[in-house]
C-alpha cells in the first residue's frame, strides 16, 4: 500500500490566503523541481519551460507511486521574478531584464537520482526541449508576507502594493524575490477568476 503524502493539507497555510487581508507566514525549506529563464514572461521559452516542468513532475509522481510506494499530489506551479542585472530580490527594471524561475514542489523522499531516472525515460518518449534544464533544488524563504490575489496577472500591482504596505507597517522590509503561486491553469480559467498567491520573504528593518 502506497504511503500518502497530503502535501496540500500539510502546507495549506502556504497555499491559501484570504483575499482581503495579507498574512505573515513561516516558510520552511522545501525541495522543488526548478527551471530558469530570462525575459518574455509568458512567451515561447516561458511556455516551453512550464511544459518541461509539468512534463517531468507528473511522470515522477506516477513513478514514485509505482516504484517507491509513495502517493502525493502534483503541487501548483510557482514563479520567482527579479532583475537579471541586479540579482535575486531586486524588482525587474523592464520586461527584457526580468529573470524568472519556475518551480513545482518535490517531496523529500523523491531523490534527485530518481528524478534523473524518470527524466531519461521521459526524454525517450517526448520532445520537451528544456527537459534537461530542470533541476532539483532546496529553496528557503523563512518569514514572509503573502496574500491571495484574484484576477488577471497584469492587474496584480495594486494587490502587490497593499502587501508591501502591510509589511512596512509592521516594520519589515523585503529580503527576497517576488513570488507567485498559480492555483489555476490560465489555459482553462477566465482571467478574472485566476487565483494567485503573492509572497515576499521579509526581515525586520534596522
Amino acid at each position: 500500500m502506497a504511503e500518502n503524502l497530503d502535501l496540500k493539507r500539510k502546507y495549506a497555510g502556504l497555499y491559501k490566503s484570504g483575499t482581503s487581508t495579507p498574512v505573515l507566514v513561516d516558510v520552511p525549506p522545501l525541495r522543488f523541481l526548478m527551471i530558469d529563464g530570462l525575459a518574455n514572461v509568458g512567451g515561447p521559452d516561458f511556455q516551453l519551460s512550464m511544459g518541461a516542468l509539468y512534463g517531468l513532475a507528473y511522470p515522477v509522481k506516477f513513478a514514485a507511486k509505482k516504484q517507491l510506494s509513495l502517493s502525493y499530489p502534483v503541487m501548483p506551479a510557482e514563479g520567482l521574478y527579479w532583475d537579471a542585472d541586479e540579482g535575486p530580490g531586486s524588482a525587474p527594471a523592464s520586461p527584457d531584464s526580468t529573470a524568472w524561475r519556475l518551480m513545482i514542489m518535490l517531496p523529500d523522499p523523491v531523490s534527485a537520482e530518481f528524478v534523473d531516472e524518470v527524466r531519461a525515460k521521459v526524454a525517450a518518449k517526448k520532445d520537451l526541449p528544456r527537459l534537461g534544464d530542470v533541476r532539483v533544488q532546496t529553496f528557503s524563504e523563512g518569514q514572509s508576507v503573502q496574500v491571495l490575489y484574484l484576477g488577471p496577472y497584469a492587474d496584480e500591482t495594486p494587490t502587490v502594493n497593499r502587501l508591501l504596505a502591510f509589511a512596512q507597517e509592521r516594520g519589515f522590509h523585503t529580503s527576497g524575490s517576488h513570488h507567485e503561486i498559480y492555483l489555476n491553469d490560465p489555459n482553462r480559467t477566465a482571467p478574472e477568476k485566476l487565483k494567485t498567491v503573492l509572497r515576499y520573504p521579509v526581515q525586520k528593518g534596522d
